[in-house]
């Protein structure tokens, strides 16, 4: 009875190493699987070239995985560059991290004027000025507009922290099209 008792106990022992072993590392460290399948990592993305379609609105949603910031631009619009890093107004070359809300700062370079063929404003913001309200949101904190110059306009959006985060260009509606941008709610 004492021998298959030990014998029991000693499979519930080594069965315990063989899961245990199966979920982690050579490291020690468990693995698991990403947060809401989530691969983006936090590298600078950047695609498309310059174009001529003005920006015309900024917004921001919720989602359960991410937050989102979506710049809208009159016409195809492809480019953007988007990185973790110190942001500068257009033109001026004044750092934008002073007044932005956040633990991180992503820099937001989008490959379009906010300003029409008369070099007339096409969005309602000045410099310096805060776009959304982010009450609520678990991840996105400011978003800044830093202006527009020569066909390029920046802002700084401030994260919780570095996370990651993905960008993207959507067409529509009609002739309209969109830079997406979503950060993750955590690793």
């Amino acid at each position: 009875m004492r021998i298959r008792s030990a014998l029991t106990a000693l499979v519930v022992v080594l069965a315990g190493l063989l899961v245990g072993a199966g979920s982690s590392t050579a490291a020690g460290t468990t693995t698991g699987s990403a947060y809401c399948g989530i691969t983006w990592g936090s590298a600078e993305k950047s695609a498309g070239a310059l174009s001529d379609a003005p920006l015309v609105d900024v917004r921001t949603g919720r989602h359960d995985c991410y937050d989102r910031v979506v710049f809208e631009f009159a016409g195809p619009v492809d480019g953007y560059a988007v990185g973790y890093g110190e942001t500068w107004t257009e033109g001026e070359g004044l750092p934008l991290s002073p007044y932005t809300a956040g633990g991180a700062l992503l820099r937001v370079s989008l490959r379009a004027p906010a300003y029409d063929d008369a070099h007339q404003g096409t969005v309602p913001y000045a410099v310096g000025e805060h776009v959304a309200n982010l009450l609520r949101y678990p991840t996105l904190r400011d978003v800044v507009f830093g202006g527009s110059f020569e066909g390029y306009s920046t802002f700084a959006v401030g994260v919780r922290a570095r996370l990651p985060f993905r960008t993207f260009v959507l067409a529509g509606p009609g002739g309209h099209s969109r830079v997406v941008l979503d950060v993750a709610h955590q690793w």
